[in-house]
């Protein structure tokens, strides 16, 4: 752990202690995530903090192991490459991105969804839009994970990997690209409850955020990556 870069060593800090304090204060009847967690911009708990603090909240174990796995495992290596300021920015602009790019694909559905409602007259309501609105939470780092998935890929195309369950090494580049793929399509035909274009956000917001860096015009011949 003290090896680790600083920034990506209080990203898994901050996120295991969000986690525990969640488990915590769940005994006590508090539910962090209504305040935390990133709700629907048209709900009552909405609040353009949860921009913010969505990323750092997590599910459960599994979702928690997944997400610093990755962080620990490629965010280190941009972190080095990039150095601490320059690598914050980028992870939480991802994460921002992805929870804009939430909210979007949200009010889509919603607009779907209360465009159907008013087409058909079911009788009765089943739950009142305000307690529905508040429903539409979304918690997890996924979507800066992805980002640091798309820069260690820009950044390292041809670096080989063993992905499970593969028995065979695969370049970076198609790893990043396999999942951007994947996404597109759990997000257009499943329905897990997995903000699958959150992911895609992310990726979109770092692809252009890495496009920008790259047409910078360097100072004294080097980019300065601190």
């Amino acid at each position: 752990m003290n090896n680790l870069p600083t920034v990506t060593k209080n990203i898994l800090i901050i996120n295991v202690l969000a986690f525990l304090g969640t488990m915590v204060a769940t005994r006590y009847g508090i539910d962090l995530t209504d305040y935390l967690g990133l709700h629907f911009f048209k709900a009552s708990q909405f609040n353009l903090v949860q921009l913010i603090t969505y990323m750092f909240m997590h599910a459960n174990f599994t979702h928690l192991f997944f997400n610093m796995f990755a962080v620990w495992m490629f965010g280190r290596i941009l972190e080095q490459v990039w150095g601490p300021k320059r690598f914050l920015f980028y992870y939480l602009a991802c994460g921002i991105g992805a929870g804009i790019i939430q909210e979007v694909v949200q009010y889509v559905q919603w607009v779907t969804d209360l465009s159907a409602y008013q087409n058909v007259n079911l009788g009765f309501t089943v739950i009142p839009m305000a307690d529905y609105l508040n429903m539409l939470t979304t918690v997890g780092a996924s979507g800066a994970v992805y980002g640091i998935l798309l820069g260690f890929g820009m950044y390292f195309p041809n670096q080989e990997m063993f992905v499970f369950p593969l028995p065979f090494p695969i370049k970076a580049k198609y790893f990043v690209a396999f999942y951007a793929i994947i996404e597109i399509l759990l997000g257009a035909y499943s329905n897990d409850n997995i903000a699958h274009y959150a992911h895609l956000g992310g990726m979109i917001f770092g692809f252009f955020i890495i496009l920008y860096w790259r047409h910078q015009r360097p100072k004294n011949g080097f980019y300065n990556y601190r």
